[in-house]
């Protein structure tokens, strides 16, 4: 058959999608642009009459589509309807967020015991832009409310629960009780314990995030987060324009990533839960371990609000060895089959020293503070034969 055009630009125009049935799996939509089909589509889904895909920064049907999900698991049998939306990374959410939400002269209330990444994301980078952050102890709810009623710069309440890596609780309810009261929003990072094992709306809570790169995603193949908001409308508006300008967006192959680990995110967080228990009892019974920190012991000191908000504990762990950081030291250098990797939530168990590694910028006397010693070590439980796991730490002791 004779071509009507040429031969390069056969090459360089796109080939029309020759789909006739549905896709059993999502598509990447590995495109930057999307084409309209005429002028007037355009204008009407740039002002907003039309609803349309227009540039993949701005939002990509693969993109959203994973995103709806996660909205989707975190609202699971709840009156909830979320907005939600997929960035490039947990931190990435985290800061698309206060952008869109604070200003200068505004105030953050957290805790000391937060992930170091956040910490530095709060003192760093927004402190010297006029966003300040207050640290206190959230478990005190006294002073929590002492501190909402005396400073009214407080725009937003920021916590982990469980927290990273010392994995203490706080009470979702309560505080967002206070929160409420005094006008404050509530912002939890869920990473830990992703929805399958803990719904902060059910308390709640006004925005979730999580980084996705870890046990939503679950196989340590990409890098992307999440940010759930209980107000649809304000999820459309002001944190999507934020995402849109400060091109923090997720791009469709991580998006996708995470959509393929998610599927076994049940079945996955079941023995995640179930390895670290066993795990942490073993070190809780060894004459070498100190201490255990695992909410899912009855010797945590927020056990029992653990078992409140937690359909089961996580598989998160830290501990520290009698000998402290030498001892902890010496027991990283022995291990044979658990890896040394600062992420989590991976099927492999992986092992981090968090006051060289995840906290290593965190200046020592607020980690002491909040009890991240130089010898704590931080685990990962993976999914691995439970009997290695306890073989190899136990060997490497």
């Amino acid at each position: 058959m004779k071509e009507k055009i040429q031969f390069d630009t056969i090459c360089a125009k796109e080939v029309p999608d020759p789909r006739t049935t549905a896709p059993h799996i999502l598509p990447i939509y590995a495109t930057s642009a999307f084409a309209f089909d005429s002028i007037d589509q355009g204008i009407d889904i740039f002002t907003g009459k039309e609803k349309g895909h227009v540039y993949s920064r701005y939002g990509n049907p693969t993109i959203e589509a994973v995103a709806e999900k996660i909205g989707r698991l975190e609202a699971f049998g709840l009156d909830v309807d979320p907005g939600a939306i997929l960035f490039s990374s947990g931190m990435s959410a985290i800061s698309t967020l206060i952008m869109g939400l604070l200003k200068s002269g505004d105030t953050i209330l957290s805790q000391g015991n937060l992930y170091g990444g956040t910490t530095e994301l709060l003192t760093k980078i927004f402190q010297p832009l006029g966003i300040q952050t207050t640290m206190l102890d959230l478990r005190n709810l006294e002073a929590v409310e002492q501190q909402l009623k005396t400073d009214p710069s407080i725009r937003m309440l920021l916590f982990e629960t469980p927290a990273n890596p010392t994995l203490a609780c706080v009470d979702m309810e309560a505080l967002c009780g206070l929160a409420k009261k005094y006008g404050v929003y509530t912002f939890v990072d869920n990473t830990f314990s992703t929805p399958y094992l803990q719904q902060p709306f059910k308390y709640g809570v006004d925005f979730i995030v999580h980084s996705t790169t870890k046990f939503l995603n679950g196989h340590g193949n990409s890098i992307a987060g999440a940010l759930v908001g209980r107000d649809k409308e304000l999820m459309r508006t002001k944190i999507w324009t934020a995402m849109k300008l400060a091109g923090t967006n997720s791009s469709p192959w991580e998006a996708w990533l995470v959509h393929n680990g998610m599927k076994t995110l049940a079945l996955r967080m079941d023995r995640h839960s179930e390895n670290a228990l066993g795990l942490a009892r073993f070190l809780e019974a060894h004459n070498k371990v100190d201490r255990v920190n695992y909410p899912g012991l009855e010797s945590h000191p927020d056990y029992v609000l653990g078992q409140k908000q937690m359909r089961a504990s996580g598989g998160m762990l830290s501990f520290e060895l009698a000998g402290g950081l030498e001892a902890g030291k010496n027991l990283m250098r022995k291990l044979k089959y658990c890896s040394l990797a600062p992420s989590l939530g991976e099927v492999d168990t992986l092992i981090l020293h968090p006051a060289s590694m995840s906290h290593l910028n965190i200046p020592k006397e607020i980690r002491l503070k909040n009890g991240i010693t130089d010898g704590l070590i931080r685990v990962s439980v993976g999914l691995e034969n439970i009997t290695d796991i306890i073989g190899d730490i136990e060997q490497a002791m």
